[in-house]
């Protein structure tokens, strides 16, 4: 029991000295062995090893550095914006097929493997790397578009604002 107390009081010691501190080792008279870093009558200086001290970085700080050695870094954040540049919000325009023409773009420019997908009345209607979507046959009245980045693996990234249009085609009855 005597000697498991001491040598958990050595390992303790040596745990906590500084890494420059200078360790003495102690015989008293009844033969007890302590360290100590005071010296006191016939104590034997003992060279320490240097101890390695290592801080470790944050979880988050490693997530994040692995993400982005995965090149999958911030995809949240790596837009500021992404608009539409035509049609405009609240447009009302004549379109006698219903074809529109859909040109976004994203602030920065898109990341190599993203595409922008158009949604139409919630559903999607195409995708695209260029920016531009074109949608054939769209019935007459409001509209609303949106738009989102959408990653290699097809998973949305970012969700730009969305907005509403009109189509005006003509009919049979008027």
């Amino acid at each position: 029991m005597k000697a498991q107390f001491l040598i958990a009081a050595v390992a303790t010691a040596f745990l906590s000295l500084p890494a420059q501190a200078e360790v003495y080792r102690q015989v008293d008279k009844d033969g007890n062995v302590t360290f100590t870093d005071d010296p006191q009558g016939k104590a034997e200086r003992l060279d320490v090893k240097p101890v390695t001290t290592i801080t470790m970085p944050k979880p988050e700080t490693v997530r994040k550095q692995m993400k982005e050695d995965d090149g999958e870094i911030g995809d949240q954040d790596a837009y500021d914006s992404v608009t539409f540049l035509a049609p405009n919000d609240d447009e009302a325009f004549h379109s006698g097929s219903g074809n529109v023409q859909f040109q976004v773009a994203s602030d920065p420019a898109l990341r190599r493997g993203h595409r922008f997908e158009i949604t139409l009345d919630g559903q999607p209607v195409g995708q695209t790397s260029s920016g531009t979507v074109s949608v054939s046959n769209v019935f007459r009245g409001t509209h609303k578009a949106g738009v989102n980045v959408i990653n290699a693996e097809g998973e949305r990234v970012f969700t730009g604002d969305s907005i509403t249009f009109t189509i005006h085609r003509p009919s049979v009855l008027n």
